[in-house]
């Protein structure tokens, strides 16, 4: 098969790196191949993107005419919908449903930071001084690096690219190994719609030599990730030794919250949908589940037959519920896992293993899975298993479950149930997160700050702070009358 070209400083080529594929994770067989970005390539894209963002062409490129061209990019998105969402499915085998869903949020995403770009409005600050008018303006950092995940690639890159150059940056992305596809396509359709050339470069390859390259790079001014904590906090001392800011969005292992009044019914679908769409990769997934003891069996009991009706199958087949996982060294973790929580002395109530389906042998399948009988401390409950298995814990009194709740390294999101909106809220408050729902899960708002607490990251994404993250701010005194603060005669 001949290979595609990656995108290097606006210039479509043959990667210099090694081999490598994209496979369909439904049943293993080969997308496409390409060659990936060699650490000569991470050089030649990094040195076009900073000679194109330094050049007055962009730099002056007023604010609305950069909204112009997201909005032109958005336009793109739309008219080609079920394209991409077909191409984002192949590339990493989320259910069609899901992926119409996640290429519907990148066209909003552009149109968002469109808007927040041509909307952004510097400070005129407070006088301290007589004679002495003082003002505060956003301006771009320079060329910043994007890593972006596997497991929701489209919506990550777009989160990333948009308000880069919204804000006036050029952008270096180094999509995840196993997911390259989207994000050329994303820079097929930035180049479609006029963006000039070097201010984006898509890098596929290994984060050890193609990412590598690219953070410790000394023009790279910051460095923008969606990942694991372990690969963000070797990401965050790159970022110290250079003195450059890092946002970093990381792990999670989120509580859901089930309080004595919630709707039994609400509650079981909320939780099910958290725990097991995008089979539970996702690093929101509500994958340990608090329950008020008195609602214990019902919720249980519901819980466990809305889990096994759930209905694996092709990711284009309709109706389907949970597709297959990414690969077949995920599933291998998601039973270590399972493996781990029985000999802790937990309970599986459904689920556990590979389903017996002839029709899903090919592909690396996973039962959604529910497990009890553990405490609060367990591995299972403690570390991300990014997979579709859900702890569930028993709980009397508040005060007890928030330091359960609280008690991780991370601090991602949270969901709460309750028919009180304002006890949920009391309890929101004391939740140890960047995120909590209440009494709905996994729904988002591109206008809405995104972020962890804890291991959970550095930063957020989203909203007007997800651009003004990427600039950096400038104070300007000007002084209004000759001679203000010189020397006296």
């Amino acid at each position: 098969m001949e290979t595609v070209p990656i995108f290097v400083g606006g210039v479509w080529r043959e990667g210099r790196g090694p081999r490598m594929e994209s496979r369909f994770p439904a049943d293993g067989s080969l997308n496409t191949v390409m060659r990936a970005a060699s650490a000569e390539d991470v050089e030649a894209a990094v040195q076009a993107a900073e000679q194109a963002w330094r050049d007055p062409a962009w730099r002056q490129r007023l604010p609305h005419q950069r909204a112009a061209l997201l909005l032109r990019v958005s336009e793109l998105i739309d008219a080609q919908q079920e394209r991409l969402a077909q191409l984002q499915t192949r590339d990493n085998g989320k259910p069609l449903a899901e992926t119409r869903a996640l290429v519907a949020s990148a066209a909003a995403t552009a149109r968002y930071f469109a808007a927040a770009c041509e909307t952004l409005e510097g400070e005129l600050t407070t006088p301290r001084s007589p004679g002495i008018m003082t003002l505060s303006r956003y301006e771009p950092i320079g060329v910043v690096a994007a890593i972006t995940p596997w497991n929701s690639p489209v919506a990550s890159e777009m989160q990333k690219i948009a308000p880069a150059l919204a804000a006036g940056n050029a952008v270096v992305v180094k999509p995840a190994e196993a997911t390259p596809l989207l994000a050329l396509e994303l820079a097929r359709l930035f180049e479609q719609a006029g963006l000039p050339r070097g201010l984006l470069s898509v890098l596929p390859g290994k984060g050890s030599v193609t990412g590598e390259a690219l953070i410790r790079h000394p023009l790279v001014k910051k460095i923008a990730f969606t990942g694991g904590t372990e690969t963000g906090r070797h990401l965050a001392h790159v970022a110290a030794e250079k003195l450059i800011p890092a946002s970093l969005e990381l792990g999670g292992k989120s509580p859901t919250i089930v309080l004595d009044d919630a709707d039994v019914e609400v509650a079981a679908r909320g939780i099910c949908y958290g725990a097991f769409s995008s089979a539970g990769q996702a690093c929101i997934a509500g994958t340990r589940l608090f329950v008020h003891r008195t609602l214990w069996q019902p919720l249980m009991a519901r819980l466990v037959e809305l889990t096994r009706a759930l209905r694996l199958g092709h990711p284009c087949q309709p109706g389907t519920h949970v597709a297959s996982l990414i690969n077949e060294a995920q599933r291998e973790r998601v039973m270590h896992y399972v493996a781990l929580a029985r000999e802790e002395g937990g309970t599986v109530l459904c689920g556990g293993g590979v389903p017996s389906d002839p029709t899903l042998a090919c592909g690396p399948w996973f039962e959604p899975t529910i497990i009890t009988g553990l405490s609060n401390q367990a591995q299972v409950c403690q570390q991300e298993i990014f997979g579709p298995v859900l702890v569930a814990l028993p709980f009397d009194d508040e005060p007890a479950l928030i330091a359960a709740a609280n008690a991780s390294i991370y601090g991602l999101a949270a969901g709460i149930w309750s028919r009180d909106s304002a006890r949920a809220l009391r309890l929101a408050e004391q939740l140890e997160v960047g995120t909590v729902w209440i009494n709905t899960y996994k729904t988002f708002s591109v206008s809405t700050p995104f972020g962890g607490y804890k291991q959970s990251g550095l930063g957020r994404e989203k909203g007007r702070q997800g651009l003004k993250a990427w600039m950096q701010q400038k104070s300007v005194y000007l002084a209004t009358a000759p001679g203000i603060n010189h020397w006296s005669d």
